[in-house]
């Protein structure tokens, strides 16, 4: 691990000012579970922290009025067994509690999730030399395109990178049509979870839409009927503290037995979190039953493209996003 000066503002405004001041080679960090392992994999290289997991004020749940807003700053445990959260929201609740281990979901932050980076293990073991990545030496490569790509994306790829995009949580986020709050030198504005995340074209490098100095503050959920018939469903190669192969965030507004609207996001299987649109509009209007299910499943997948070893992810994760569908059909009817 390189060296590194450590600053521990009191406000937002006090991080965003110093982060200015400070420039190239700042870095915000709150739990810090996803940014020092990459330091110590020397991939990233801060030469300055900006330490704004003591900030009072951004690790608050509001469920009151027409939305659901989370401060940045809490954690995924507290996030996962909040009340309104489990009973309003169980696909957020679930994206949650089946992500990372117990010990990194009492530590790790909702907003420093959202900046969770690739676990592609070209990406990850690759520093020195030996193997290129274009999200960690923009220009030197892609190792996996024709690699070992059985975990990769076979959705939104590039010939510069087909690294799947890991989280759990911005996968149902982006079911739910969620905001990011963020706060920077130019102000506050709210962003659309979906349009965080950059899809790799020639510079996969550029992952997120950040501005320079910008920091997550919060993340905003508009409430809605289809929130309680919700589910995240996750199928990973073991049970625990494992990422997921494919998995499926669904919301449904019924009207009696028919689907009025379905919200299907993507994990596992994609290079951003992805929303499958096709699948929403097939549903429409239609009445949800196993056949009708693994049809949405599989127009989920329909511009999919798999590589050498991951040819199995359109038919698994189209199974993923059928069950997840008749899991969500049920909690309508509670």
């Amino acid at each position: 691990m390189r060296p590194f000066s450590f600053h521990r503002p009191a406000t937002p405004d006090e991080a965003i000012a110093l982060f200015e001041a400070i420039g190239e080679g700042a870095r915000f960090v709150a739990g810090g579970t996803t940014l020092f392992d990459l330091m110590k994999l020397d991939i990233e290289r801060p030469r300055h922290l900006i330490d704004v997991g003591a900030i009072r004020g951004l690790d608050g749940i509001d469920a009151d009025g027409d939305t659901l807003r989370i401060g940045a700053l809490a954690t995924m445990a507290a996030v996962a067994a909040h009340p309104a959260v489990l009973r309003d929201f169980p696909v957020l609740s679930e994206s949650l509690a089946r992500a990372a281990s117990p010990q990194l979901r009492n530590m790790a932050s909702v907003g420093g999730n959202l900046l969770q980076r690739t676990r592609c293990p070209y990406f990850r073991n690759g520093v020195g030399g030996a193997y290129p990545c274009n999200k960690r030496e923009p220009g030197s490569g892609c190792a996996a395109v024709e690699g070992l790509d059985r975990g990769q994306a076979v959705l939104g790829t590039s010939a510069a990178c087909n690294a799947v995009s890991p989280g759990d949580w911005p996968v149902a986020l982006v079911a739910m049509d969620a905001l990011v709050e963020l706060r920077g030198p130019l102000g506050q504005r709210l962003l659309p979870v979906e349009e965080f995340y950059r899809l790799p074209g020639d510079t996969p490098h550029e992952e997120f839409t950040l501005r320079p100095g910008e920091m997550i503050a919060a993340v905003v959920v508009p409430k809605v009927a289809a929130g309680r018939a919700s589910t995240y469903h996750k199928i990973r190669d073991r049970e625990s503290f494992s990422f997921a192969l494919a998995s499926a965030a669904v919301a449904l507004d019924m009207e009696g037995g028919r689907v009025r609207r379905a919200r299907i996001a993507l994990g596992g299987v994609a290079t951003k979190p992805w929303r499958a649109r096709e699948a929403e509009r097939l549903l429409a209007g239609m009445n949800l039953d196993v056949e009708t299910a693994l049809d949405a499943g599989r127009a989920a997948f329909a511009d999919a493209r798999p590589g050498r070893h991951n040819a199995f992810k359109p038919e698994l994760g189209a199974r993923v996003v059928a069950d997840a569908l008749l899991i969500a059909v049920e909690r309508s009817r509670a």
